[in-house]
């Protein structure tokens, strides 16, 4: 794997539209901008806007890392189709990285890792050293069964009152969501994968309309 490995990451799986810039080990940008809207419409200056100031243009991209979720439906969908769309027209490999995976990034294992899926509710997901379980849709009333031996590090939305319940022990996250997208990204670019897809775990919030859709008339 090339050491100087130059890898773009975003995420707008959240309330908000975030990106990184890393060469090799290096950080060279990374932005976090809080939104609840408007993601499709900043992406990519955001996204140009970093590459140009650390001197670099899209042809100098090695592979684009992306975050799949889960989260926001539409943020989720916007994310992994611009990935998809820069990986065919570059020519680069486009990397999915859930964010349960991100959150575990540089920790310790035993690991669990907690999203707010909002509603009361968890999207968790523990990553053993012998295994890495699926991730669930849950609350703290029915997080998946830890073994009794585990005391893992509890990474997240509620990482304490999930510590609290498990015999786990809370810890902030070592990286930055972007961050930690793009480094997973670049160390497995170099290892041929499918495109990145999103990571759904619940039905969209969006029901569909009551009312009967109109009749074309010949």
């Amino acid at each position: 794997m090339p050491p100087e490995a130059l890898i773009l990451a975003f995420d707008t799986s959240a309330a908000h539209c975030a990106a990184a810039l890393v060469l090799g080990d290096r950080v060279l940008s990374e932005r976090t901008e809080e939104m609840a809207t408007g993601q499709a419409e900043r992406l990519f200056p955001m996204l140009e806007a970093m590459l140009a100031e650390a001197g670099h243009g899209w042809a100098d991209l090695i592979a684009i890392g992306v975050g799949t979720g889960p989260g926001n439906f539409t943020g989720v969908r916007l994310s992994v189709s611009a990935a998809r769309g820069l990986s065919l027209s570059l020519g680069v490999p486009a990397l999915g990285v859930s964010s349960l995976e991100a959150l575990a990034h540089g920790v310790e294992r035993p690991c669990i890792t907690s999203l707010d899926a909002r509603q009361d509710r968890l999207y968790v997901q523990l990553f053993h050293p012998a295994h890495v379980t699926i991730p669930v849709l849950c609350d703290l009333d029915t997080l998946p069964d830890i073994p009794a031996t585990t005391r893992p590090v509890c990474i997240g939305h509620q990482a304490g009152e999930i510590a609290a319940r498990i015999g786990g022990r809370a810890q902030a996250q070592r990286q930055s969501l972007p961050v930690a997208i793009a480094q997973i990204a670049h160390a497995r670019h170099a290892v041929p994968a499918d495109p990145p897809a999103p990571l759904y775990l619940r039905p969209a919030d969006a029901a569909p309309p009551r009312q009967a859709p109109p009749v074309i008339l010949p």
